[in-house]
């Protein structure tokens, strides 16, 4: 009975799960992206071609692939009921650096309409600590992001 429970609470079918593929990661990654564009109730259209530059970059795709995990991540982004649907996910499949990846991303998005928001900067703070990302990482995330935007 106890191997029973355990088994119905793991969700555990018996069978061996596989991994998220390359474009769940990429929706799980854009789709945190999203959700900072939306946190000042206005998605900019500066912020949203950062995003998709991010996704080239990131997923090595086309800007049409990109365009289309875009859409998909804002799908995603508009059910999501947490953040950590999507870093859950991230947190499995990367390691530390590619977090960090992620989270220059990030900040990229926040700095492309040339401002960062009260609720933007705290926002990224709340995804950095999903992903296990420490105060120096956070940091050298956002410099790395704010230099490659001042270019």
């Amino acid at each position: 009975m106890i191997d029973l429970l355990k088994q119905w609470f793991s969700n555990d079918t018996g069978r061996e799960q596989r991994p998220p593929d390359k474009h769940d990661l990429a929706v799980a990654a854009t789709a945190l992206m999203v959700q900072l564009s939306r946190v000042d109730n206005n998605e900019d259209d500066r912020e949203l071609e950062t995003i998709v530059d991010c996704a080239v970059r990131a997923h090595e795709v086309t800007p049409e692939e990109a365009r289309a995990i875009l859409d998909d991540a804002r799908s995603h982004a508009s059910d999501a009921t947490s953040l950590y649907e999507f870093t859950g996910k991230l947190n499995d499949q990367l390691d530390q650096e590619g977090k960090q990846v992620i989270l220059e991303s990030i900040w990229r998005v926040a700095f492309a309409d040339g401002r960062i928001d009260k609720y933007e900067e705290h926002l990224i703070r709340r995804m950095a600590d999903l992903l296990h990302l420490n105060h120096r990482e956070y940091m050298q995330c956002r410099h790395r992001a704010e230099e490659k935007m001042s270019s």
